[in-house]
């Protein structure tokens, strides 16, 4: 017999791997007490609204890139832990839909979603009206675009080494340094453009780009980078966790560049989106949403209601 977890501790599901994914069956665990209480009646009619595919899997297959605490990354069980694991499973729960994570590199989410190989992407993917359009910077269009569930406010940070003695407050300041990213991220992209801009100062700025977030936090304790741009959930993970606490620190006190977290979904899969979009903010009208930010220490990124390609 399974325990009912409180609300507080939403559990994590198993991450499979793609060519050999398998559901939690129905000796599986089960979510409750994540959404809170819910008319019985207009979550039944929610459940009847999603895709016949959907319904008769009965699981919705999330794809994200599990190594990006505290957002997504796997507990010491190997298991699916953060922010957007538990979301996704009050989601489920609310939805009477299993949850299956899918660990892919974070530039293959949007194509996976696109090419139906999973049904959403929760991975810390920033909404923006560049990738709703699935447009390049010059403006032309390069794929089909993706669609969002907007259900977190972010920003993007500098995170340094301890004891910097550098003044890095502002975009600018990072002309004539070298700063590292995560390979295919909105970071990645807002570096790069900066790089056309240093020049008008005459220092350049040097961009060096990894498959994790951990890769690049190492570049900056060895120095050869003198910041890690990522999300401000990530920037406060690695500045206030105990294994990290006194190695990094948050350099700017605003955010470079802010933009909500979206839940990743397919143009042709509007039924889905909005029925995702619903049961999210079920689980907010619950409360079950708070517990989730306040266990992750993340509340001040708390969003009073789910929007539909917000980003910019």
């Amino acid at each position: 017999m399974h325990r009912t977890p409180s609300p507080a501790h939403c559990p994590s599901v198993h991450a499979l791997p793609l060519r050999a994914a398998a559901v939690l069956g129905a000796g599986g665990l089960l979510l409750t007490g994540c959404g809170g209480a819910a008319d019985p009646g207009a979550q039944a009619d929610l459940r009847a609204s999603l895709p016949k595919a959907v319904k008769a899997a009965g699981v919705l297959r999330i794809g994200s890139y599990l190594h990006y605490p505290p957002v997504d990354f796997r507990d010491t069980d190997g298991k699916p832990a953060g922010l957007d694991p538990e979301i996704a499973a009050a989601v489920g729960d609310y939805l009477g839909l299993r949850v299956e994570f899918t660990d892919l590199p974070f530039e293959q989410l949007i194509p996976a979603v696109q090419a139906k190989r999973i049904d959403l992407a929760m991975s810390a993917v920033i909404d923006t009206k560049q990738r709703q359009l699935g447009a390049a910077d010059d403006g032309h269009q390069t794929d089909p675009g993706v669609d969002f569930v907007d259900y977190f406010t972010t920003g993007t940070s500098m995170v340094v080494k301890a004891g910097s003695q550098l003044s890095l407050t502002t975009v600018d300041d990072l002309c004539g340094h070298t700063v590292a990213v995560q390979r295919g991220t909105l970071q990645d992209e807002f570096a790069t453009r900066q790089q056309s801009a240093c020049p008008r100062d005459g220092k350049q700025l040097k961009v060096d780009r990894f498959d994790s977030d951990d890769q690049a936090l190492a570049e900056v304790a060895n120095g050869t980078a003198v910041a890690d741009l990522n999300d401000y959930p990530v920037a406060q993970y690695n500045t206030t966790t105990p294994a990290r606490t006194g190695k990094f620190e948050v350099a700017n006190t605003h955010f470079l560049q802010s933009g909500p977290y979206g839940i990743t979904v397919a143009k042709d899969d509007s039924a889905l989106r909005d029925a995702v979009s619903k049961a999210l903010d079920q689980v907010i009208l619950g409360g079950g949403y708070d517990k989730i930010l306040a266990k992750w220490n993340v509340s001040t990124g708390a969003v009073a209601s789910t929007v539909v390609n917000g980003g910019l």
